[in-house]
């Protein structure tokens, strides 16, 4: 009897040693995954930023817009943004002779989704879509063609055309942290009309915030980003 007392403590000794290790790997793992778990706040700040692409456009182009932007970071891998800007173009056809200008704000608001897999990381490769809206008018001139029978020059123009775009933009693009609360970053972006209205005079030249008037464009933003 004795003898199997001795057998059977041995027993327990033996199987509690060989559980003991069972029991810490699990301990510590189980202690891994709470810390591993995101602790990133839902709303975890914004920022706000600036487009070059359309500053550099007024300086050397023909049209060009001042753009800024408002975006929310919902736990680094969610950004609702909405994007509020001023564009204007002017342009003389050297065929026709016809000269075009429009200008007027506009806006666009969406979302971007972070598909990094490491969402915290100082770097970020996002997709995207937007909403666009902008209400503008156009005017149209011509220095005016001889006239046979009276003489002189008979010039034209059309003035304060009221025309409207709606348009969906599909956005991809990066951005990285440069220094401390600051980035640097460019999207892609596929530009397509939804409805529009030109007036009666049936087309417009430039759409601000679109582009040149057409169903769809391919445009871009360099920004700089400052979070806050």
């Amino acid at each position: 009897m004795t003898t199997r007392k001795h057998i059977l403590k041995y027993i327990c000794i033996l199987a509690i040693s060989l559980l003991l290790p069972t029991l810490a790997t699990a301990q510590n793992k189980k202690v891994t995954e709470v810390e591993e778990t995101d602790s990133t706040a839902f709303f975890n700040g914004f920022a706000v930023s600036g487009d070059l692409v359309g500053l550099l456009q007024l300086g050397v182009g023909d049209y060009g817009q001042f753009e800024a932007a408002l975006r929310i970071n919902l736990k680094d891998r969610w950004f609702p943004i909405f994007e509020l800007g001023y564009g204007k173009g002017k342009h003389n056809d050297e065929v026709t002779l016809i000269n075009c200008e429009a200008k007027a704000p506009y806006g666009r608001i969406g979302c971007d989704f972070n598909l990094l897999k490491n969402k915290h990381d100082i770097y970020r490769f996002y997709i995207g879509a937007r909403y666009a809206y902008t209400n503008f008018k156009s005017t149209f001139t011509h220095p005016g063609v001889p006239d046979p029978k009276w003489g002189g020059d008979a010039k034209w123009e059309i003035r304060d055309v009221a025309s409207y775009y709606h348009w969906a933009e599909f956005v991809i693009g990066v951005d990285a942290s440069v220094m401390g609360p600051i980035h640097l970053g460019w999207s892609v972006r596929y530009k397509k009309r939804l409805a529009y209205d030109v007036g009666d005079n049936g087309n417009a030249w430039y759409v601000p915030g679109f582009g040149l008037s057409g169903s769809t464009r391919l445009g871009g933003t360099f920004n700089v980003i400052i979070d806050i």
